[in-house]
């Protein structure tokens, strides 16, 4: 599809076609087209833009991975469809664990995945910048958690003490924390379980959010312990959540309709 760049829904257009582009592909399970859907509607509640909670959240994602001692970024077909290029640029800026976790899971999805990040990155894995795990290794079970996202690498999200999931589900998030895991959240719908139940949850759009986070990640990697202790200290994801949902309702009542 040709989409001017004079249209005004240009960039929310083209995500579009990389989710489509990603389910023809075999990256993407049906399913992913509606979790984007859902994502857009939310977005325009907060006026498709970084608000000032999300940032704060950003700030302590940041601080908490820096801190971390084995983080781990988990990836779906939607992450990966949108935002692969950001993903492995955190990734690098860490210790380059990326982890491939599905809720629809197949063997075919999974080599599709893995072939799109050694197509892009194969020098990059090669050279140990990053490893990909969740594909062949995911040998591990997470506990209380049923679905096929449970299934996870031993050196990747079982072991890791910081987890980021963005465009996650409830179920996994709720059960990593049992864990005694951080959950790191990206996930535009401020009142869905996965934002209750994460650590930290980013309201924000995906592809917005990663390239702040990687921009905090480089600028408090200059930071010493205790500010970053402080940083992630002072802030409190119930109270996040909800200025965010004030946020919404404030800009909902001024909005005009001509």
């Amino acid at each position: 599809m040709q989409v001017p760049k004079t249209h005004p829904r240009y960039e929310s257009l083209m995500k579009r076609e990389k989710i489509i582009e990603a389910l023809d592909k075999g990256i993407l399970a049906k399913a992913g087209l509606i979790a984007h859907g859902r994502g857009e509607m939310f977005d325009y509640l907060i006026g498709e833009r970084t608000i000032p909670p999300a940032l704060k959240a950003i700030e302590a994602a940041a601080a908490t991975l820096i801190l971390s001692k084995n983080p781990v970024i988990s990836v779906n077909g939607n992450t990966v469809a949108l935002a692969i290029e950001d993903t492995v640029e955190l990734a690098k800026e860490l210790n380059g664990k990326i982890e491939v976790n599905l809720f629809y899971r197949t063997k075919e999805r999974e080599l599709a995945i893995k072939n799109v990040f050694e197509e892009k990155f194969g020098n990059d894995i090669k050279e140990g910048k990053i490893t990909i795990l969740g594909i062949d290794d995911a040998t591990e079970q997470i506990p209380n958690l049923d679905s096929l996202r449970g299934k996870v690498s031993k050196e990747g999200i079982f072991s890791a003490d910081v987890v980021l999931v963005p465009l996650e589900d409830g179920d996994r998030a709720e059960a990593l924390v049992n864990m005694g895991k951080k959950v790191i959240a990206i996930d535009l719908n401020p009142l869905s379980r996965t934002s209750k139940k994460s650590t930290i949850t980013i309201v924000d759009e995906l592809t917005r959010a990663l390239p702040l986070l990687i921009k905090y990640v480089r600028e408090f990697k200059r930071k010493n312990r205790e500010d970053l202790l402080k940083i992630v200290e002072d802030f409190n994801n119930k109270k996040n959540l909800k200025e965010t949902v004030e946020y919404i309702a404030e800009r909902l009542k001024k909005l005009e309709f001509e």
